[in-house]
């Protein structure tokens, strides 16, 4: 079984790779989550102006790179050329990535680079959906990924095996108000801890979803507080920026 989809499954996913210690969204950030002990990764998808699909999360280049503008209007490999390590600043306000060779992933690299290692992946806009779907499928990679994303368009190419299709926010509210029913694909809701204030992966909300025979996996999740509060609801995952914090959170429930 796909281990983001085990309902027993208390899992430790990391965000953007180990997004608190390393630039997100990049190999290096990925391999250190793993380190970590990371069970699964979680990470963005976008298209190039070629059609390419790249690790990155933003529309823009600005706030991770060196480059500025649309990430759409760049080539993938004038992307990576791009030094993604730019603006990353650790915990003592230092810059130690900057200028390493630090570049934007290829969907296609990340999938090759860390074989075996589930992947759930968020699919940020409708352009980027059929490129994801043909990868997964030529890299044999679909039965350990999970796709989802907020817009409920870009998961019609998920909907079908082999695919594993996460929630998107449409998905997400009707299962939270009980008004309308979600996709009955869906299995996996990926929320956030809070919205507007409202506690999401609540007691009810994880029970709705595994009556449904989904899982729950909740984001972003960095402090050992937080992390036991949401496996003792029922979450099957916590997507964290701290995979080592929250590893050690697990070890101490599970004792």
């Amino acid at each position: 079984m796909n281990p983001l989809l085990d309902p027993a499954a208390q899992l430790v996913i990391g965000h953007r790779g180990a997004a608190a210690y390393a630039p997100e969204n990049t190999l290096a950030s990925f391999r250190l989550a793993l380190a970590q002990g990371a069970d699964a990764l979680e990470f963005d998808l976008r298209r190039s102006r070629d059609g390419v699909a790249m690790v990155f999360h933003d529309p823009t280049l600005e706030r991770t790179t060196d480059g500025a503008g649309p990430l759409a209007a760049l080539t993938a490999s004038e992307l990576q050329r791009l030094d993604a390590g730019r603006h990353f600043t650790d915990l003592a306000g230092a810059t130690p990535y900057r200028g390493t060779g630090i570049r934007i992933p290829t969907f296609q690299e990340v999938v090759r680079a860390f074989p075996g290692v589930p992947l759930l992946i968020e699919i940020k806009e409708v352009e980027v959906r059929k490129l994801a779907a043909a990868i997964l499928r030529e890299e044999g990679a679909a039965p350990r990924a999970v796709v989802a994303g907020d817009d409920w368009r870009a998961l019609t190419a998920f909907r079908e095996p082999p695919f594993h299709l996460g929630a998107s926010r449409r998905d997400i509210t009707r299962l939270y108000f009980g008004l309308g029913a979600p996709d009955d694909r869906c299995v996996n809701y990926a929320v956030p801890e809070f919205h507007y204030g409202l506690p999401i992966p609540s007691r009810r909300f994880v029970r709705r979803a595994h009556a449904r025979g989904a899982t729950v996996h909740v984001w972003t999740v960095d402090d050992a507080r937080s992390a036991l509060r949401w496996w003792r609801n029922g979450a099957n995952g916590l997507v964290t920026n701290r995979p080592d914090a929250i590893h050690s959170a697990r070890t101490l429930l599970q004792r």
